[in-house]
């Protein structure tokens, strides 16, 4: 699967809507593919009280559901276009599963990077 089609898919879950007065959702929506060739899709939840999440965090805990761990690419999509992940999104792709630092990371539409060019000096890294 190429990341046109991850974009694609993420687009089609990027819905903005007010859930309350404190909260709203799908600003940001996001897709990955799966060393299984499955693709999940999550949306973000803004909270005013900072206890929401990342639409990367959503897909991954679909995934988790499912069963899997290893993520292959994963894009983030916002009203304006693709978003990097920020550095809370890049620390738990790479704790999900030991062969993460090497997930591909769609960051514009011109530019993809591994979660470990995102991270490089990690803490999990001896020596």
């Amino acid at each position: 699967m190429e990341f046109k089609d991850l974009c694609n898919k993420a687009r089609e879950v990027l819905n903005p809507r007010k859930l309350s007065h404190y909260a709203e959702a799908g600003g940001v929506a996001s897709a990955l593919l799966t060393d299984k060739g499955n693709v999940y899709v999550g949306v973000c939840i803004d909270t005013s009280c900072s206890m929401g999440f990342c639409a990367e965090h959503a897909a991954i805990s679909s995934m988790i559901t499912a069963g899997e761990s290893r993520i292959l690419k994963i894009v983030a999509i916002g009203k304006n276009g693709i978003m990097p992940p920020c550095g809370r999104c890049r620390e738990f792709i790479s704790q999900i599963h030991d062969e993460n630092f090497k997930t591909e990371v769609m960051i514009s539409d011109t530019k993809i990077v591994t979660i470990k060019e995102l991270l490089p000096c990690d803490w999990k890294v001896k020596g």
